[in-house]
């Protein structure tokens, strides 16, 4: 089995030769290819060639799309903050709808109309002449919450939840309709699966996602399908109070940041759902030995069942050994199962 086939094999809930390997690598990525980050997320070549690299280095079974979160607000003309070797950074306190007037007026830009969401889907175009049908290739997009954060500026939006919950349904309508056509031009041009990461709902209680976020989620996952693409739902921080919710996604894979138990979530969620994750990506993978990161990603394992893909919980940091990430890599694959 190659990547592609072994990825889609785990989803699918066929028997497979081996655990995939599926860990987040961004900065890693351009750290091993010797790029700048800046030059990472601004340049798709760049990131297809660092991303390549590093799945060859370690045996990965995809490549992904992924730099920043900051790409659809950009595109809607938020001041974003550019650094030379670390991710673009949206400037909150000059956020794009501080004046929540502004979102009436708001247009969803062309995901090909040269913006940065542009260069995200020329990356999926390169990946495909590359290595379509060998690994996986995974797409990006924001999910409801994290996108109107970004737009909004976190603070106010958690405020906005209590003091107009109208203009949080208006701007999550904004949002969905922006991303789902991100996603339709990432499918068209090659993306085998589509990352949703939504990590602002992380920081909102469990009543408040499963009333505003959950359902667009749901509405978003659906959609995806719908195209004929799959969702792999990341939602950073600690989920543990949201784990069902994230279950009723319909997502083809629940990738879980490390403060969430798997046990936890493979009891919220049932056995079909595949699994990914969850070693903690610092204190395990990155300060850790082969030893304790195996029986790490073992008892992960342990909890996950067999519909399982190996991965750290949240991005592998760049200045995690190598011999850290091959770890994870003789993991997945020894026959273990």
């Amino acid at each position: 089995m190659n990547g592609y086939e072994r990825l889609l094999g785990m989803l699918q809930g066929r028997q497979v030769d081996r655990l995939p390997l599926m860990p987040i690598t961004m900065m890693f990525a351009a750290d091993l290819a010797g790029v700048p980050y800046g030059r990472y997320a601004a340049d798709y070549r760049a990131l297809v060639e660092a991303q390549l690299r590093t799945a060859e280095r370690f045996s990965f079974d995809y490549v992904s799309c992924i730099s920043d979160p900051a790409r659809e607000a950009a595109d809607c003309g938020a001041k974003v903050q550019r650094f030379d070797n670390q991710p673009p950074a949206i400037v909150e306190t000059e956020a794009l709808l501080a004046d929540k007037r502004v979102l009436a007026r708001l247009k969803v830009p062309d995901p090909l109309g040269g913006g940065r969401m542009h260069d995200r889907v020329r990356a999926a175009e390169l990946f495909r002449q590359k290595v379509g049908g060998q690994l996986l290739i995974e797409g990006w997009i924001e999910g409801p919450c994290a996108e109107a954060a970004d737009l909004r500026g976190i603070n106010q939006l958690m405020l906005d939840f209590y003091d107009d919950p109208q203009f949080v349904r208006d701007l999550f309508d904004f949002v969905v309709e922006m991303e789902l056509a991100f996603a339709k031009a990432q499918i068209d041009a090659g993306v085998d699966i589509l990352g949703m990461g939504d990590a602002a709902a992380s920081l909102v209680g469990p009543q408040i996602y499963q009333d505003f976020v959950l359902p667009y989620e749901m509405k978003m996952v659906a959609a995806i399908h719908e195209m004929g693409g799959r969702v792999r739902l990341h939602i950073c921080g600690n989920t543990s109070r949201i784990l069902a919710g994230m279950g009723a996604t319909g997502s083809d894979l629940v990738d879980l940041d490390w403060m969430a138990p798997i046990a936890a979530a493979r009891k919220a969620m049932g056995p079909e759902q595949t699994l990914a994750g969850n070693i903690d990506p610092v204190a395990v993978l990155r300060n850790g030995t082969p030893d304790s990161i195996t029986a790490a990603i073992a008892q992960c394992h342990r909890e996950a069942g067999s519909r399982y893909v190996v991965a750290a919980g949240c991005e592998v940091t760049r200045d995690t050994p190598f011999e850290n990430v091959e770890v994870l890599a003789d993991y997945a694959r020894s026959p273990r199962r």
